[in-house]
């Protein structure tokens, strides 16, 4: 797991860590890590650092003092450097150090935009973790000129986190720095793992510089790896039954909405249930006997005191919503589903008439697990934002749904967030996500296959963790195969590549 610590651990921990080491320790090491990875960045271009440009960027607090004490560093191996004093005054000891070793350092406007206009590579020690709401002049004049020297070819790193973001949640408030590298000190933080302060952060370098052992509080952020997702997974035995592997019921599909039952089913078929009880609308229902005959189908009457539970036969878990319309005969289906103790999976139309009636979520005093997996949009009717909102502060409304509804929350979109109801947990992030997953039906098949996971006896975090790690995986199989470069997708291709995205761990 890569785990990510809020600003104020961080903060803890450096305070402990300076008590029993000697003044400055802790700069001297960041910046020798930021020196070695500008440097082996500076090589990869012109096949060698020496005689390279840089531009620093540089605050008044301590990351303007890392990114000046490293822009030393680099220019002991000969590279040009420049460091531009964009607070009230550059950090003493840093630029000292810059000067003594054959750099410039200005704060005059003109030399600022030529530097950077002129440099192979620019570092952004702005602003530091504190820093809080969008960049303000002279900042964000920087950070304008730092992205039209990136678009033309010059890389961007920043200095523990691109300036402008919020290092506990990601949000961006305003104008901010887009890096290519991301050098993050002592441990990763939030905002780095969480859009959209991480679509600004590039690839992230962690560099040690000792915290880890006086990091008294949990991480507030956790992203999984492969191997974590592959220990998590449930395997057969060789005492394996259908029944034994979990057995999932399906409320999905109507007359109208076909395809939404076809593609979650499809999503639990290789999601490793033992079986899967798809309970559908007559339309439906034959042509998901068609296309996945192995699942067991019961036709639903469009009346409301139709008994579902008594018609269905025995589930180790429930999915409900994939196109199942919202009407009222809808709705009493959605209600069967809930009142039942067992673990429950809430997606699109489901999540509407949550929307409408959240009375029905209250579920044996919250013994039953409960997983919702909406969109941005879908979060937003729940807890009666907007969806801009819910995007710019993605773990801020997932954390409130989770705590205010009392489920977990599986957040899709650009960065998937999970959020549990116990607000002592970590949000977990996923990282395979793609942008060829935005595509219709995909969440479909999200559902099918969290459900499955459920249905094989992991929690609702644990499930959608899992299946959001694998469906990231399947969507980026099906858009490149072979590496050879990627292409559209449609829903379906995920269902196909799932048993290789299985295969892959």
């Amino acid at each position: 797991m890569r785990d990510a610590y809020q600003v104020a651990a961080v903060r803890a921990a450096e305070h402990a860590l300076m008590e029993l080491v000697p003044d400055g320790t802790l700069m001297a090491r960041a910046a020798a890590g930021l020196a070695s990875v500008c440097a082996s960045l500076l090589a990869r271009h012109p096949g060698q650092v020496y005689g390279t440009g840089v531009a620093v960027l540089a605050g008044s607090g301590d990351n303007g003092g890392d990114a000046l004490y490293a822009g030393a560093l680099l220019a002991r191996r000969g590279v040009a450097v420049t460091a531009i004093a964009a607070g009230p005054r550059a950090h003493p000891g840093g630029a000292a150090a810059l000067l003594a070793t054959g750099g410039r350092v200005s704060g005059d406007p003109g030399t600022a935009a030529a530097a950077i206009s002129r440099a192979d590579l620019i570092i952004d020690g702005l602003l530091g973790i504190g820093g809080r709401g969008g960049l303000r002049e002279p900042f964000a004049g920087l950070a304008r000129q730092a992205e039209q020297a990136r678009q033309a070819g010059a890389t961007v790193v920043a200095v523990d986190l691109p300036s402008g973001i919020d290092a506990d949640t990601g949000a961006v408030d305003g104008p901010a720095v887009r890096a290519d590298v991301t050098v993050t000190f002592g441990v990763i933080k939030p905002g780095l793992l969480i859009d959209p302060g991480a679509g600004h952060a590039g690839a992230v370098e962690l560099v040690d510089i000792g915290l880890g052992p006086y990091l008294a509080d949990g991480p507030a952020a956790v992203a999984p790896q492969r191997d974590d997702i592959s220990e998590m997974l449930p395997r057969p035995g060789a005492e394996s039954d259908k029944y034994r592997r979990g057995v999932l019921g399906l409320l999905a599909g109507s007359d109208r909405f076909t395809g939404a039952v076809l593609l979650a089913a499809g999503g639990a078929v290789h999601g490793g249930a033992g079986m899967v009880r798809v309970v559908t609308a007559d339309v439906a229902a034959g042509l998901v006997r068609q296309a996945w005959p192995e699942t067991v189908i019961t036709v639903h009457p469009d009346e409301a005191g139709w008994d579902l539970l008594g018609s269905v036969g025995r589930v180790q878990a429930w999915v409900a919503g994939p196109g199942m319309g919202t009407d009222a005969a809808a709705a009493a289906r959605l209600a069967a589903v809930l009142g039942t103790e067992l673990p429950v999976l809430v997606d699109a139309d489901g999540l509407t008439i949550l929307s409408q009636d959240k009375d029905l979520l209250p579920r044996a005093e919250g013994k039953a697990p409960t997983l919702i997996t909406p969109h941005a949009g879908e979060l937003a009717r729940l807890l009666g934002s907007d969806a801009a909102s819910v995007e710019a502060r993605r773990v801020e409304h997932a954390r409130r749904a989770a705590g205010e509804l009392g489920v977990t929350v599986l957040l899709k979109g650009s960065t998937t967030v999970i959020a549990s109801p116990d607000a002592g947990h970590p949000v977990f992030v996923n990282p395979t996500g793609t942008p060829w997953l935005a595509t219709a039906g995909s969440g479909d098949v999200l559902s099918g296959l969290a459900g499955a996971l459920l249905a094989q006896g992991l929690g609702p975090a644990q499930a959608g963790l899992a299946a959001a790690y694998l469906h990231g995986l399947a969507g980026r199989l099906a858009a490149d195969p072979d590496g050879s470069g990627a292409a559209p997708i449609g829903a379906s291709d995920l269902v196909q590549a799932l048993p290789a995205a299985f295969r892959s761990l």
